[in-house]
């Protein structure tokens, strides 16, 4: 069947299997000369694409094991992150990092390395991960942590499903009090503005900004900080204090169609954001979690905006010294373009290390959606050659069109990770069309 990523660029066709339970993960790991992974399809680009075999992994979902008094959770790979928040939370956990979607499985969450609002603090997913069940080219299962197997483990975390099939994954939940966070937003007139009110509320265990990036002059970079962190229960009012670790279940809206082209230009994109910007009401406020962490999950579908031709996000990283000009020079080259996206995000990035291949280092991180258009893509081309000499890199579960010497400049870990893919056998039956794409 033809599939895609959620960016709906490329769509393959593809041979497509299912399998659930360790053994018969195994046995068409065996099967198949070649194959990957595919959780619940939530990599924009190519990464769980293979003509040859694509193993559909979502019926992989059972929870093997939880301590409710250190908060260990063991589950497969296939588990839905939105399964795992509405048996937790009731509970009082919560996941230590979670991306900007719960519409992802563990086994795809352990392959991005994903990271959320919180890893100027936290980290990455990675960094709270126990130990891995992964099954090996030949068939065996290895359990790997940073103590055993590390090297298997460096590559797994971030490894887009190029070392093994992941099968189970162990590490820790986080308590919660309550359902809700304590959000404060802060309007920021520019970058400068922006990254100073960054580094002044660090202390803050999430942190996101809403950023314009069609605006120019003295505003361009103008954005909306959201800080957060979860209430505790005497921040409630007396209803929601009832029952803190309840939520209003939210109304969900399905985008019918996909738009026109014509409807996302220029014009329209430059209007929301202004619009955006200036309605936004600074100050305190309590919001529930699914409305901070995943406020476009609301929207089912969303990806249809964009059309059929689909789009790319563009997310990259640079290190924390060549932030602020890299940046700048990022934001003026798309304003400049007249193509900002109304979907653009910034976050800081700490200092916590994750696998070989992991997207994350030390600096600012800024990501947004371009339609697939040859404009588009043109710029595209501009904007790696920024981001390539202020020494950053791309995310691979974003990407749908980096060229491979792009991806050799930018990750350190590169030779280890394709040297363990060789030395395992794991590059002669993981594969993908990301793969391929990048010479990995």
């Amino acid at each position: 069947m033809k599939l895609a990523g959620w960016g709906n660029f490329p769509s393959v066709d593809c041979r497509v299997i299912s399998a659930a339970g360790q053994d018969a993960l195994r046995a068409s790991v065996m099967a198949e000369p070649s194959l990957i992974a595919r959780g619940n399809g939530r990599s924009y680009g190519d990464a769980a694409l293979n003509p040859k075999a694509t193993l559909l992994t979502r019926r992989h979902d059972h929870i093997i094991a939880f301590d409710p008094v250190s908060g260990l959770l063991t589950a497969e790979s296939g588990l839905l992150l939105a399964d795992l928040l509405d048996i937790f939370i009731p509970r009082g956990w919560f996941p230590p990092v979670t991306p900007g979607t719960k519409f992802v499985t563990l086994g795809g969450m352990v392959a991005a390395d994903v990271h959320g609002k919180n890893h100027h603090g936290a980290g990455s997913f990675s960094n709270h991960i126990e130990s891995l069940d992964v099954i090996q080219a030949d068939g065996r299962v290895v359990t790997c942590s940073r103590s055993q197997h590390a090297d298997l483990f460096a590559a797994t975390c971030g490894g887009m499903g190029l070392t093994g099939l992941i099968s189970s994954v162990s590490f820790r939940m986080k308590p919660i009090r309550t359902a809700w966070i304590r959000q404060q937003t802060i309007r920021c007139a520019n970058l400068t503005d922006a990254m100073a009110q960054i580094e002044a509320t660090q202390h803050w265990t999430y942190s996101v900004a809403w950023i314009d990036c069609l605006s120019g002059g003295a505003d361009a970079g103008r954005c909306l900080l959201y800080l957060g962190e979860h209430a505790e229960p005497d921040e409630l009012d007396a209803r929601h204090a009832a029952a803190p670790l309840a939520w209003p279940r939210r109304r969900l809206v399905r985008v019918p169609a996909y738009f026109p082209e014509w409807v996302l230009n220029g014009y329209s994109l430059q209007a929301f954001n202004a619009v955006y910007y200036r309605t936004a009401r600074p100050g305190s406020a309590l919001v529930d979690w699914q409305s901070y962490f995943y406020p476009l999950d609301a929207l089912l579908d969303w990806n249809r905006i964009y059309g059929r031709g689909g789009f790319t996000q563009y997310q990259c990283v640079l290190p924390k010294a060549a932030s602020a000009a890299g940046l700048q020079q990022l934001l003026h080259v798309v304003a400049q373009a007249g193509m900002g996206a109304f979907l653009a995000v910034l976050k800081q990035f700490g200092d916590h290390p994750g696998g070989d291949m992991s997207f994350p280092m030390a600096g600012y991180t800024l990501a947004m959606d371009f339609p697939r258009q040859a404009r588009s893509l043109a710029l595209m081309n501009e904007l790696d050659a920024i981001v390539a000499d202020h020494g950053g890199r791309l995310y691979l579960a974003k990407d749908a069109r980096m060229q491979a010497a792009m991806l050799h400049r930018g990750y350190a870990g590169l030779e280890r990770f394709q040297a363990f893919r060789q030395r395992s056998s794991a590059a002669n039956r993981f594969t993908s069309h990301l793969a391929e794409r990048l010479e990995l």
